[in-house]
């Protein structure tokens, strides 16, 4: 009989932390004259909670195996969504428990989607809890693109396996150590986008909250404007250079504090990134002028923030760009399933995926030109074997049908065929908005159908998870192990 222990006694730890962290909300509640009893409530629910699952499982197993890590990493993020949204459901927004499960769901897996109407209004306590899960949900994608998820050979994940003996029976120690360099670096790219924010207009709550969600590349904002609302050239730049610095692969930033001052400009992965960005900004800037037949400073930077916005995934908005037309709508929605790189907090299948997908279409052309040819996939120098690239291959394939599935679930729950289709895109991308007037830049998720936001909901934790890591839990043969 498996022993699970482990899994929730590490379940345990996650919920103390997460019940503990909820007292930040109440000092700003008690600092904006806000304070009620939703937060002191959640927090005592949810500590006591991890206490007992704390308790009840101190004589666990040191070691992780796969299919116990395989479970943690999913029963996890569905238990910090779950008792997330507690404050929500207890808040004097009402909100029922599918939305407050929608809004917690969006934090955690930086999303960024948003059921609440009209920000401007809503409490402090409640802004500062969805970056504070925006903020937690980035932090700990990292941790475990790094960390865990290559250990279980998910998606292809195994390219940024560290080295080790026993990799496959449990979680290095090497890791921990790896993890603690990563929150450090992750904090301080948090504190420094909070400087930069206050320096150049925000105010100091602002600067706090949009500066988690940047690094976080998750999207919420104080305002129903988003970042649109500063009207601010100078913000925008400083969003645009925070969003990149959190969509690169943070063990870069490790191999670089290590002695490695090249990484940034010899990675292949963050070279493909930036010539992404740059080609989608030539072309949709030209796109623009053509059809406005006008050159303006001002279109470049709606172009500039917006392509970086969706490409990461982070799902800010500077303008409505609904009223482009239609090709930039067809490029965007390209854009959510392209992603960031691994191992950073971005989303979508991920730029080193979409590398070697296209290397291994080239030589499949090459075969055919030169039959008896030898021709080796490499990535970053190294080999990829049959198994890595089935892999890949295997994931985009499940990630592309599953977006048709979410596609056409959507679409019987009632909603129309422009809200299903980059509903589905943008909740399994975890980018945020969609396109259309219900859920577009200028729109938000409040009035869609409750089924639709279950549907959503499951599709950001597939997306967030990288597919496999919670599908393998559907297969008797994994509970038979």
């Amino acid at each position: 009989m498996p022993n699970y222990k482990t899994v929730f006694f590490t379940l345990g730890v996650l919920q103390i932390i997460l019940g503990i962290s909820m007292i930040i909300p109440i000092i700003f509640q008690i600092i904006f004259h806000e304070l009620d009893s939703s937060f002191i409530g959640a927090g005592i629910i949810t500590v006591v909670f991890g206490v007992l699952f704390f308790l009840s499982n101190l004589d666990h197993q040191k070691k992780l195996n796969l299919q116990q890590a395989f479970l943690l990493t999913a029963l996890s993020w569905l238990s910090i969504a779950v008792f997330g949204s507690l404050p929500f459901i207890f808040s004097d927004l009402e909100l029922s428990i599918t939305d407050a499960f929608f809004e917690s769901m969006s934090g955690i897996t930086t999303t960024g989607s948003t059921i609440i109407i009209n920000l401007n209004d809503c409490p402090k306590g409640i802004l500062i809890w969805r970056a504070i899960l925006q903020w937690l949900g980035g932090i700990g994608i990292i941790v475990m693109a790094i960390t865990l998820m290559p250990i279980m050979n998910v998606g292809g994940m195994q390219l940024f396996k560290i080295s080790s003996n026993d990799a496959s029976e449990k979680i290095l120690p090497k890791s921990r150590q790896i993890s603690q360099r990563l929150i450090i670096i992750y904090s301080i790219l948090t504190l420094l986008c909070a400087i930069f924010y206050k320096i150049f207009g925000m105010n100091y709550f602002d600067s706090l909250t949009h500066s988690m969600t940047t690094i976080a590349t998750g999207g919420f904002s104080n305002y129903n404007e988003s970042i649109g609302y500063f009207q601010s050239a100078k913000i925008e730049v400083v969003a645009i250079i925070f969003i990149i610095l959190g969509s690169i692969p943070f063990i870069s930033y490790i191999k670089f504090l290590s002695g490695n001052k090249k990484i940034f400009i010899s990675d292949s992965q963050i070279k493909s990134f930036l010539k992404i960005i740059l080609v989608s900004i030539i072309i949709l800037f030209i796109y623009l002028i053509l059809k406005n037949e006008v050159i303006s400073l001002k279109i470049l930077r709606q172009v500039s923030f917006n392509v970086i916005s969706i490409l990461t995934g982070t799902g800010y908005v500077t303008h409505e760009f609904d009223d482009w037309g239609s090709f930039p709508l067809i490029f965007f929605l390209i854009l959510m399933f392209i992603g960031g790189c691994a191992g950073s907090t971005a989303c979508g299948i991920k730029i080193f995926r979409i590398q070697i997908l296209y290397i291994f279409l080239i030589n499949q052309l090459k075969k055919i030109i030169y039959p008896r040819g030898i021709f080796i996939i490499k990535y970053d120098n190294n080999n990829v074997d049959e198994k890595f690239m089935s892999s890949i291959i295997s994931f985009i394939f499940l990630y592309i049908t599953i977006f048709f599935i979410i596609t056409a679930l959507l679409s019987l729950s009632g909603l129309d065929f422009t809200t299903s289709i980059s509903g589905a895109a943008t909740s399994i991308s975890n980018v945020g908005p969609g396109l259309g007037d219900q859920i577009g830049p200028n729109g938000n998720f409040s009035l869609i159908p409750n089924v639709s936001k279950w549907i959503l909901s499951l599709a950001m934790i597939l997306g967030r998870l990288e597919l496999f890591a919670i599908l393998v839990l559907f297969l008797p043969s994994f509970w038979r192990n």
